[in-house]
């Protein structure tokens, strides 16, 4: 990989750099809830579940913030029903998040499903971030966060 100006992704955490806000919500549905994902209000306040295009975002499931009792065992695996997960907001911040296809350094990016991220374009989508890195196929990507 190329340097980006952040260095190689670290190994199992997601933030790469800056200082987000952090919420700790517990996950009311485990679908799709896997760290660096999108994720909205769930049923009540202060529980979360993975959004999908269009939903009103309030930041990413993180995981080095989350306390050991509730983190999953890697950034890889899935948090479990009702684990009290941190929830990074605030915007100005990089991150590994999931990417659904082909993506730019530079390119806006917007929700897609299972609360990855994929191109948005301005006036149309809800830019969530902005990438920091070129992938050539779906996976992991470095974003700048917006939210």
């Amino acid at each position: 990989m190329p340097d980006v100006g952040y260095g190689p992704k670290p190994t199992n955490q997601i933030l790469v750099a800056g200082h987000p806000l952090v919420q700790i919500l517990k996950i009311q549905t485990v679908t799709n809830c896997y760290p660096g994902r999108l994720v909205k209000k769930g049923t009540n306040d202060d529980r979360v579940v993975v959004g999908a295009a269009g939903d009103g975002f309030i930041g990413w499931l993180g995981y080095e913030q989350t306390i050991k009792k509730h983190r999953p065992a890697t950034v890889d695996t899935i948090y479990v029903q009702d684990a009290q997960a941190a929830v990074l907001h605030g915007g100005g911040f990089v991150i590994v998040a999931s990417g659904t296809k082909a993506l730019t350094k530079g390119q806006l990016l917007a929700a897609a499903a299972d609360g990855k991220v994929s191109g948005g374009i301005a006036g149309t989508d809800h830019i969530v971030a902005i990438a920091e890195e070129t992938i050539a196929a779906a996976g992991d990507i470095m974003v700048r966060s917006l939210i």
